[in-house]
């Protein structure tokens, strides 16, 4: 079976797509699929390194229009034999898949976020995904029938949570057919974190609006005993530093960080937080939770509380404040050692969706 992977970003970007495709093709892989990835770059085709499947670069210059025109050209040279193409954005892959015509393959779409809605919160929004889907203005409802039309080009839906399968079942009429399938829970690994003086408070990801950082940074100015680490990138960098700068709060940026690096991030710090206006399925709250560091998410989210991912209102600098402070009065390190959910089971029930299509 000829497996076409169809992302915005791949590492050395980050974000949960970029892991979560390098992790998937790889398990394909494994299992004997032929597999292929078009993602956007500076490099026209590059072998994966430590791996035998090939990796497909589109040229982001010249606006979307061409971009995506750019796109759709690669995915006819390299998927229109294809058995399968997995799109993991409704947009930026989404929409030069329509543009590429491909008969051969059945399209599934994989989601673990919302393109319109982020769009929204870069532009300064602050509301949270169901929020934002309950407004009834002349744009929201012009994006919503974008996003049926993209919707509709697919043959099926994969969603990385129940929490976004339930809310697009209440939003879009004839939904394609869909399921979920729920992002790799990292085997977990027995590592002590005891609470450092001053306490230390970890960031990772995309420095994007809906991440609610500027939030944050308020917050962990008003703290006394707390110091911030951010690790990421993203176009609001610049602002953010200037942001913390301005305030004097005890905030370090850090540029993204992968594999045995990555992990000693997780180990030297005692609590993750993630205070996004929506957070649907984090890989990085999973992976930092298999690391026994305690993870702080926003309420609306698609994961479950555990008795170590603690879920609470951080949508302002006070809740914020007041979730840190409550985790610092009752800190305690997660103790345990099991493989709740590798990649290897997450590819497996990919193929019997594959199969079954």
């Amino acid at each position: 079976m000829k497996i076409v992977l169809a992302t915005g970003i791949y590492p050395p970007d980050i974000g949960g797509p970029a892991t979560y495709v390098k992790a998937l093709a790889e398990e394909l892989r494994k299992k004997g699929m032929e597999v292929g990835v078009v993602t956007y770059g500076a490099s026209s085709k590059q072998q994966a390194a430590d791996s035998n499947w090939e990796v497909m670069y589109v040229k982001k210059s010249g606006g979307p229009l061409l971009r995506w025109w750019r796109y759709a050209k690669m995915l006819k040279k390299v998927a229109g034999d294809a058995d399968i193409v997995i799109a993991f954005s409704s947009v930026s892959a989404g929409v030069p898949l329509m543009f590429a015509r491909l008969k051969k393959p059945k399209k599934i779409l994989r989601l673990g976020g919302d393109f319109f809605w982020e769009r929204f919160t870069d532009r300064g929004g602050m509301l949270g995904l169901r929020e934002w889907y309950a407004r009834r203005t002349v744009i929201s409802l012009l994006l919503r029938y974008c996003a049926t039309r993209l919707l509709r080009l697919f043959n099926h839906i994969v969603y990385s949570t129940e929490f976004q399968r339930d809310l697009h079942r209440t939003v879009y009429r004839d939904l394609p057919s869909h399921s979920v399938i729920r992002n790799a829970m990292p085997i977990g690994m027995q590592v002590e974190h005891k609470a450092h003086q001053p306490f230390r408070v970890l960031f990772m990801g995309r420095f994007v609006g809906f991440k609610n950082l500027y939030a944050l940074i308020e917050a962990i100015s008003t703290i006394s005993g707390v110091a911030l680490t951010l690790v990421g990138d993203g176009p609001l960098l610049s602002s953010l530093k200037s942001h913390a700068l301005l305030l004097r709060a005890p905030v370090t940026f850090r540029p993204p960080v992968h594999g045995e690096e990555k992990k000693k991030v997780f180990a030297e710090h005692d609590l993750l937080i993630l205070p996004s206006l929506t957070e649907i399925s984090p890989n990085v709250a999973l992976e930092a939770h298999a690391l026994c560091l305690p993870v702080l998410l926003s309420e609306e989210t698609g994961l479950s509380p555990t008795e170590f991912i603690y879920v609470r209102p951080l949508k302002t600098p006070a809740e914020i404040q007041n979730a840190i402070l409550e985790r610092i009065q009752n800190y305690e390190s997660p103790r345990y050692e099991v493989a709740v959910r590798d990649y290897n089971r997450v590819a497996l029930e990919w193929l019997s969706l594959l199969q079954s299509l």
